[in-house]
């Protein structure tokens, strides 16, 4: 029977609850392989048994993907993750997930297994993770696969941050344009005084602030909206499905976020700001038109003294 919840409110783990089944068939629940869904908020709504083993979830666990993947990272369960700053890998996979209908690639688990994973993305936000052991399978060409896909990677992604670059960011745009009946808003943000900033702590120093941002920037925002660093210390923010005073409270809380936050640990008086400038696309209005009425609005938070966000009209 779908729908069916444990006492503690929890979905039961191999039952599939209503609002699962449009993505999950029980044929597809019952197959051998790992499945999971996980709804527009990115938290887990169900897992079979096979996909809550291999990463170490209880049955009765809610969380979100970062939570997920946080827990299963530190007991060295799930994804096997070579990094030496691990925060940062999480930012930047969030800031890629769930950005395309469909996604295919190739993952090295904990226990030895090589799985083929695929993410299909369904007009709610909804996310269905399906993985298949493929650690039989083209063994000899799995070096190659793996350059593929880091080659694929680099092109979308910003070396130092770790988020999208600006051709990743305008592509999603576009798409967004494309594909939402509800026009989207946009945040131009640049980071007040970077010269100075540099001047002060160095470029490594530099470099820190921007990674130091780029992670509260995404950890701030929804999986629907997606977030790039569009050149120097400017970032672009698409948000989708929301219009403009609901965007600009996500802004907001950035800006606290950002004005709290000590990135230098040998500088702990250091601190930093930013500047916003947001807009709303209108009927009949194009993609080179709404980042022009964006950047004029953030041009207008930086004249007006910085440390502010300014609103298009």
């Amino acid at each position: 029977m779908p729908g069916q919840f444990n006492r503690r409110g929890m979905l039961t783990p191999e039952i599939i609850p209503v609002e699962v089944s449009a993505l999950v068939s029980p044929a597809l629940a019952r197959h051998g392989g790992m499945v999971a869904v996980f709804d527009h908020d990115d938290r887990l709504r169900w897992a079979n048994t096979a996909y809550r083993e291999a990463l170490g979830i209880p049955a009765d666990a809610s969380m979100t993907w970062s939570e997920m993947m946080r827990r299963s990272h530190q007991s060295q369960m799930g994804a096997v993750i070579n990094t030496p700053d691990f925060e940062s890998w999480l930012a930047s996979a969030a800031s890629r997930r769930g950005k395309q209908p469909y996604r295919q690639f190739e993952v090295d688990l904990s226990d030895g297994r090589w799985m083929l994973l695929t993410q299909t993305v369904d007009e709610r936000g909804w996310i269905l993770c399906i993985g298949v052991d493929i650690s039989d399978l083209g063994r000899d060409h799995r070096e190659l696969r793996i350059a593929r896909d880091l080659a694929l990677r680099a092109s979308q992604v910003d070396p130092l941050t770790g988020i999208a670059n600006r051709a990743a960011i305008s592509n999603h745009l576009v798409a967004s344009f494309m594909r939402d009946s509800f026009k989207p808003c946009v945040a131009m943000i640049d980071l007040d005084h970077f010269k100075k900033i540099n001047d002060r702590l160095g470029h490594a120093g530099g470099d820190q602030v921007l990674k130091d941002f780029s992670r509260l920037l995404q950890s701030g925002l929804r999986r629907a909206d997606a977030c790039g660093r569009y050149g120097g210390e400017e970032f672009l923010v698409v948000f989708s499905g929301i219009d403009l005073p609901a965007a600009h409270e996500v802004m907001r809380r950035l800006q606290a976020a950002v004005k709290h936050s000590r990135p230098i640990s040998e500088a702990p008086d250091f601190s930093y700001s930013i500047s916003i400038g947001m807009a709303q696309a209108q009927p009949r209005e194009g993609i080179g038109a709404l980042l022009i009425r964006a950047d004029v609005a953030l041009y207008q938070a930086k004249d007006a003294g910085r440390d502010r966000c300014v609103l298009a009209h």
